[in-house]
């Protein structure tokens, strides 16, 4: 019979957990202090949400909101603060930040919790760039307050201090897949699955028949590249295709990608940033592909938050970023799984 796991609350659980969580807010204590200094706003935005975003992988989860007159509307638990976010954006904040918790489905591992918080920060008028030195500061800052002079994770080391390798997702591709991953794409940044399939076949990556582009793609990313990623000194993975980066504009260099970077230290993803898409027109035909997909896929698709497609109108240019909070609690306090950074673990 497997061994059943001793309850979060047990006295002899919750001490072995402790330094982390203290460790925990520490950082947390922490990073408010940084963007504080930055002269940032502390914002608090609503869970509940008309919709849960319209990423196709992203699942939420769904509750109604009952009237006094007992009329019935169908809400979710945001998977992300993106969308209020930036209505605060439009509405005339220009530096914002904010820790939250955020809800996703069908997502459960050592770094994965249904239930875990986030941070986001904006910064209006500014490049996605400015984002990866403020994730440099971050990293550095995180190592400081654990009072560490390494990330070490499942046997994988990161120098926190170091400045982290800036590495597109091209390069990626080439580099660890030897996949020339632009051929595959059209000059409008359509995407050529056929080629791709062929260039994966090439590189000992197994392809079935009903694989799209996507699904190579996030195979070799995921097999391939990810693996080798934040080892050493941290990893800065920039301009992702468009046809990934639904909610980021193009580079005006290239439009087959797109202002879009994450971040990883010790082969663990830590964030994902954008140059904001502000093109409501735009964001809609991505939105609509986006959830085509998902119902092609899983059979369901979440409807569109018509006053952010409103907002993205009067919205300046901005950048923004969303961050793991416990994922980076874990570096920092060299935990091993999530839940030993999460106070009050889903059980």
């Amino acid at each position: 019979m497997p061994s059943v796991p001793t309850p979060w609350w047990r006295p002899s659980a919750h001490q072995d957990r402790r330094p982390f969580l203290i460790g925990r807010n520490r950082l947390l204590t922490a990073l408010r202090a940084f963007f504080a200094g930055e002269d940032f706003t502390e914002v608090d935005t609503s869970i509940l949400q008309v919709s849960p975003g319209n990423e196709t992988h992203l699942h939420a989860f769904a509750t109604d909101l009952i009237d006094a007159d007992l009329s019935v509307h169908r809400f979710y638990l945001h998977t992300s603060p993106e969308f209020a976010c930036k209505k605060l954006l439009a509405a005339g904040e220009e530096r914002l930040f904010t820790f939250t918790k955020v809800f996703r489905n069908r997502e459960r591992t050592a770094t994965h919790s249904p239930e875990f918080t986030m941070l986001e920060w904006y910064r209006s008028g500014q490049s996605y760039e400015r984002l990866m030195d403020d994730c440099a500061c971050l990293l550095a800052l995180a190592a400081e307050t654990g009072g560490l002079e390494r990330f070490s994770y499942r046997g994988v080391e990161t120098d926190p201090f170091a400045e982290p390798e800036r590495l597109s997702v091209a390069d990626a591709f080439e580099r660890f897949a030897g996949i020339d991953l632009l051929a595959t794409l059209a000059p409008d940044g359509a995407s050529n699955r056929d080629a791709l399939a062929a260039a994966a076949h090439g590189a000992g990556l197994r392809v079935a028949e009903d694989d799209s582009w996507a699904d190579i793609y996030s195979g070799v990313l995921v097999q391939m590249i990810e693996p080798h990623l934040g080892q050493g000194r941290a990893t800065i993975l920039y301009e992702y295709p468009s046809v990934e980066a639904a909610l980021a504009r193009r580079t005006a260099h290239d439009p087959r990608v797109s202002e879009r970077f994450e971040l990883y230290a010790c082969g663990v993803e830590l964030a994902n940033a954008f140059g904001e898409l502000t093109d409501p027109d735009e964001q809609r035909r991505r939105f609509l592909m986006e959830m085509d997909e998902k119902e092609r896929i899983y059979g369901e698709r979440y409807p569109i938050d018509e006053d952010f497609l409103a907002a993205l109108a009067i919205m300046p240019q901005a950048s923004g970023i969303a961050l793991g909070f416990d994922r980076l609690a874990m570096l920092a306090t060299g935990a091993g799984r999530i839940d030993q950074v999460i106070w009050t673990p889903v059980a």
